[in-house]
């Protein structure tokens, strides 16, 4: 009897549905994201590692007040850029979490574009080292002294995975990596998820658009952030310009104009590239990994949901 209670539980447990919404940045996530959610009469959980930090509050290109009073978001802003706050910690905080909206809702909606921390939902991570002082601080010398070349180098040495995968031109991802690996003794990428089966019930939704529709929104969206003060919140944070959270797009052109290394508009056109580079990576990573129901921005709700 109590086995086929357990299968019962397991049942019902099965067809809750945890659905995502991925795709290149400024395709119209949120927006989507937000129409399936009243949809389905639930709450949105954020996967944007860059929209934690509540510093960051125009650069990042959050939800609006208004689309936030909407709907439920968690994990917008809810952390400092001085806090140390890990994919690993994020995992246990967005599963505990979803344990317990599961007990109200049916279905919970999952947006964003940071896949490492998507993925970290569906998959075991082991918690990472705690590095020390002196191991830090000789990495960071040694780029310093010797450049990004010699870094990768050593990278490509220790785990040649993460090297395949890390931006090549973020050495803080690069350090990050390499000082866990030499700490614990195994490379960096074994603790990114064990392939292990997942509890949930995942069905992802991605979008996509034109190229150049594409391009067109992140440009005008680089320009209303601007006029929004980007400038100003970027020269406010420029002292803590050496914290990983910062070291991201939309902050660290422009902290490259604030040390003379390039004018406004010059700077202010590198925003653009770069995010379009971003959301090249976002669509080939997708088109990489996992099983998705593809959408245009355009497509109704009503067209979406069948596929759940």
């Amino acid at each position: 009897m109590r086995k086929q209670h357990l299968n019962y539980l397991k049942l019902i447990e099965n067809l809750k549905k945890i659905i995502s919404v991925s795709g290149p940045t400024a395709v119209g996530k949120t927006k989507k994201a937000i129409e399936l959610a009243i949809f389905l009469k639930t709450e949105i959980i954020s996967f944007d590692s860059r929209q934690f930090y509540k510093e960051m509050k125009i650069g990042t290109a959050p939800p609006s007040k208004i689309e936030l009073s909407t709907v439920k978001h968690h994990f917008i802003h809810n952390k400092s850029i001085f806090d140390n706050y890990t994919v690993y910690d994020y995992s246990k905080d967005a599963k505990n979490l979803i344990d317990i909206l599961f007990k109200k809702y049916d279905n919970i909606i999952l947006v964003g574009g940071s896949f490492l921390f998507l993925n970290s939902i569906f998959k075991e991570l082991d918690e990472m080292p705690k590095i020390s002082k002196d191991l830090r601080d000789r990495l960071n010398r040694d780029y310093e002294k010797k450049g990004k070349e010699y870094i990768l180098s050593l990278l490509k040495k220790i785990d040649p995975k993460y090297l395949e995968m890390v931006d090549k031109n973020n050495h803080r991802r690069i350090i990050r990596a390499l000082e866990v690996s030499i700490q614990s003794q195994k490379p960096y990428s074994s603790f990114l998820g064990k392939k292990s089966p997942s509890k949930y019930n995942h069905i992802s939704i991605a979008l996509n658009n034109e190229r150049k529709v594409i391009h067109d929104s992140i440009n005008k969206r680089v320009d209303i952030m601007v006029r929004n003060g980007l400038l100003e919140e970027a020269q406010s944070l420029y002292k803590y310009s050496r914290l990983n959270p910062l070291n991201t797009v939309g902050y660290k052109e422009l902290f490259n104009y604030f040390d003379g290394k390039s004018s406004k508009t010059e700077s202010i056109d590198q925003i653009k590239i770069n995010t379009r580079r971003f959301a090249k990576k976002q669509i080939t990573w997708l088109n990489n990994n996992g099983k998705h129901f593809w959408f245009s921005p355009e497509n109704t709700i009503e067209k979406i949901v069948k596929v759940l």
